[in-house]
């Protein structure tokens, strides 16, 4: 080390040093990722948290957003904004099919959410949302196999508060989000919660002029919290949302059959999208997402000495209606639709206790969920071309010829509807026990009973005009088959750990879990096969049916906080073992889930340090590899080797936030990013399949009048404009194209918000 450069570094730490003694240290963050209030430092779980402030700066507005800033954790979203899951370690679950729940589970304060269509909700007056990695079976149950994301809301309190955000940006964006609450009465305190976001669309129409992938949603949430005694809470819960947007917004990239992106060729109809702008086409059909949801939860807690009983009531409806132009071209060829139907019932019975050395819960859970749904498509190209192994000019129904393409301009696709009844209940207990004031020793097991039934029929139906045409279309022409099957298990996972706490700022773990998910069923689109001997696929136990997957997941962890509080570092490593691993592909036109063997290794490192007052500094990387083998791709190859989809190598993230009095206030400048390395969306890896990996970074600058009450804000969302793909599906065999889904491009905006 040079004289030069040992005088700059000591400069450096000179001027370090009193920021260092000024500053405040990490705040302490509480979670309940073990049915209990505790340090997130205290438990031995990799967790990434996000506070209220945190997703106000990081402008996180969906649940959606919150793998920002969260290692081996990404979004996936196969319909655009239509569905969303979270993939976590490499776990997920990429079909779209409404009927299919996510190894990784979404819960709502304690409530989950079971439908992939539900799960994208706006983010509004929440006081925190916790991502926990790994199997969580034990005390969250519903098929948390590999981890869980927990969205906790601002609950009333006696005392006044609230607050109220506009957000104003490109495409006419106009966005609200708000909240007021306090005391009704001695012992009864209410909130109500609104959002609102809107924007004119960001990607081009160029056949109709009209911008699609627009915002058009709206969602409330009324709260009472009903507190008679010290006895008892009573927290009851009433939310709803709708949203009617213009979507299908894929772009076109021509494909030839053996996967190969073709950008200079054209596709089966003759077009070509040769313009290179990833935010515009030419779409004959607008599509359209209309949605709502609503549900009420009573949550009940009582209070008996060093126990407490916990009552949760919940009941929840979604309904989609969803079409898109999926040939993506000025052609009336191929539009895909989803529709759903879906009820859900949820009653959760727990009781926490606690002694001088021991912590325990126990519970019973019980769910019933109603699924009425259809997938189809209106295609009226299975009249021109043999696209879909069916000659052109028709379809038979053993009793002649009828054709597909009508003279009054209607025509005839595919009309699905499905119902899969799912009837569970579960019986679960968790012990913490202290071996030593340093060792804990902690185990859990979950029993549960499930039971599930299926009934799916393949219909060609013809969409007239002013009538029903999706789920339940009356106007069926043929029935190419019809499956009904049952699924009844006992399952149960469980989990072993110890902690070691050799001092109060360093927590080391190792932990042993199962975690398991049930088995289920598919819903294919077109089951048309060229080479059976009638056409269509026969439709089997083997073919629409899948088994539970089991993970035996092995980790070592440690939580460490550093330098008198004023930084925390939390690493992992784990090691998965599946059987009957449920992986996800597509044949043609059709999704299908089906088990196979697999396995992964890898880990998490995160840091947050405030070094200096008023400067905050946040790390994460992730990594992981993961293995499925002797997979039958359905690409005439054989058993091949692969790994999920949706699963980068590398995930880094980072952000920087420095906050510093000005005029009376404080004045702020942040700047945060995120990585993902090369990954796939499909088993097959094929070239349209592939994301090389990307950056997207944001920035926001902040001003906060000194009371506390007044904040303005600019901010721009993907400040370098990359364009990065969110989700394709290569459909080169059967349409000479590959669809394309972009995430959004540079967004400039600016927000005014008062709180009280």
């Amino acid at each position: 080390m040079t004289m030069h450069t040992r005088a700059i570094l000591i400069a450096f730490a000179a001027a370090l040093l009193p920021g260092i003694a000024a500053a405040q240290g990490i705040e302490e963050v509480i979670v309940t990722a073990q049915k209990r209030e505790q340090k997130v430092q205290e438990v031995g779980i990799a967790i990434t948290t996000y506070s209220e402030e945190q997703l106000k700066e990081l402008y996180l507005t969906g649940a959606q957003d919150v793998s920002a800033l969260a290692p081996n954790v990404t979004t996936v979203q196969p319909n655009g904004p239509s569905n969303f899951a979270l993939a976590i370690r490499g776990v997920v679950q990429n079909d779209f099919v409404t009927n299919q729940e996510s190894p990784v589970s979404i819960y709502v304060d304690e409530t989950y959410i079971s439908q992939m269509s539900g799960a994208g909700f706006q983010l509004f007056d929440t006081e925190r949302v916790e991502i926990l990695k790994g199997p969580q079976g034990t005390l969250f149950g519903r098929n948390a196999t590999g981890g869980l994301a927990h969205f906790i809301s601002v609950q009333p309190s006696q005392e006044f508060s609230g607050y109220g955000q506009m957000t104003f940006g490109e495409f006419e964006q106009i966005n609200f989000d708000g909240a007021v609450g306090g005391g009704i009465t001695e012992g009864i305190s209410g909130r109500l919660s609104l959002a609102a976001t809107t924007n004119g669309g960001y990607v081009e129409n160029r056949v109709s002029g009209e911008d699609i992938a627009n915002s058009n949603d709206y969602a409330g949430r009324l709260q009472f919290l009903l507190e008679p005694n010290e006895s008892v809470d009573i927290l009851l819960n009433a939310r709803g949302s709708f949203q009617e947007i213009r979507t299908g917004f894929w772009e076109n990239v021509s494909t030839d059959p053996l996967s190969n992106l073709t950008p200079e060729a054209t596709n089966f109809n003759g077009y070509r999208d040769g313009d290179g702008d990833v935010f515009a086409g030419d779409f004959d059909k607008l599509g359209h997402q209309d949605a709502h949801s609503w549900g009420a939860t009573a949550n009940i807690k009582f209070y008996f000495a060093s126990l407490t009983a916990t009552s949760i009531t919940d009941f929840q409806h979604v309904f989609r209606d969803y079409i898109e132009d999926s040939d993506a071209s000025p052609f009336p060829d191929f539009n895909f639709f989803l529709a759903t139907d879906a009820d859900q019932f949820s009653q959760e019975l727990r009781i926490n206790g606690e002694t001088d050395r021991t912590r325990w819960v126990a519970g019973f859970y019980l769910l019933d969920v109603r699924v009425k749904d259809a997938n189809g498509a209106e295609t009226p190209l299975i009249g021109v071309a043999p696209v879909f192994g069916l000659p052109p000019g028709g379809l038979t129904d053993g009793s002649g010829v009828f054709p597909t393409r009508e003279g009054d301009g209607t025509f005839i696709g595919n009309d699905n509807p499905y119902q899969t009844d799912l009837n569970t209940w579960s019986i679960f207990a968790q012990v913490e026990y202290d071996l030593t004031d340093q060792i804990t020793a902690i185990g859990g097991v979950r029993f549960i009973d499930e039971d599930k039934e299926h009934h799916y029929e393949n219909n060609f139906v013809d969409f007239q005009p002013g009538m029903r045409e999706r789920n339940g279309n009356p106007n069926i022409f043929f029935n190419a088959g019809t499956y009904d099957g049952s699924l009844d298990r006992n399952l149960w996972s469980a989990k072993l750990e110890l902690d070691w706490k050799p001092g109060d700022d360093l927590l080391l773990y190792a932990s042993w879990n199962r975690g398991v998910k049930g088995g289920g069923f598919n819903a294919p689109l077109d089951i048309t096969c060229v080479t059976c001997p009638t056409g269509f696929l026969t439709l089997t136990d083997a073919l629409m049916r899948f088994d539970e997957e089991t993970l035996y997941a092995y980790e070592l962890g440690f939580k460490a906080t550093l330098f008198g509080g004023l930084a925390t570092l939390n690493g992992a490593g784990f090691y998965y073992d599946y059987h009957d691993f449920q992986a996800f592909r597509i044949i043609g036109l059709s999704t299908f889930i089906f088990n196979a063997n697999a396995d992964s290794h890898g880990g998490e490192l995160e840091l947050q340090a405030q070094p200096l007052d008023g400067l905050d500094l946040q790390f994460g990387v992730g990594y992981v590899d993961p293995d499925i083998r002797n997979v039958d791709l359905g690409i005439g190859l054989g058993p091949q080797e692969t790994e999920p989809v949706q699963a980068p190598h590398w995930t880094v993230n980072g952000l920087a936030r420095y906050e510093w009095p000005a005029f009376n206030g404080s004045a702020a400048v942040q700047m945060d990013f995120r990585h993902r390395s090369k990954h796939y969306f499909s088993l097959t890896r094929f070239e349209p399949s592939t994301e090389n990996g990307y950056v997207v970074a944001n920035a926001r600058v902040s001003y906060a009048t000194g009371d506390g009450h007044w904040e303005a804000a600019l901010f721009v969302k993907n400040f370098t404009d990359e364009e990065y793909i969110v989700q394709t599906f290569d459909l080169g065999f059967v349409l000479g194209m590959t669809e394309q889904y972009y995430g959004t491009p540079r967004w400039f905006g600016g927000s005014i918000s008062y709180t009280w």
